[in-house]
């Protein structure tokens, strides 16, 4: 299965025209997912996206997770 982030709004709309810095096409483990994540939150904040939601194929694993700094 792949792993994938949706990118959203904080309404919950799903964010369709990622920038080109976001991976769209998924990643083999949840745990290089939240890696990338881990390090890219800032970019995709920057870039409009306010949540994200993981999805281990169509299964939501977990989210939406805010992006904004606590």
């Amino acid at each position: 299965m792949q792993w994938n982030w949706r990118y959203e709004k904080a309404d919950g709309t799903v964010v369709s025209a990622l920038p080109e810095t976001v991976v769209s096409g998924g990643f083999p483990s949840q745990s290089e997912a939240e890696s990338w994540i881990g390090e890219s939150w800032r970019d995709l904040l920057e870039a409009g996206i306010d949540q994200v939601t993981l999805l281990e194929g169509d299964r939501v694993v977990y989210g939406p997770m805010g992006l904004q700094e606590a």
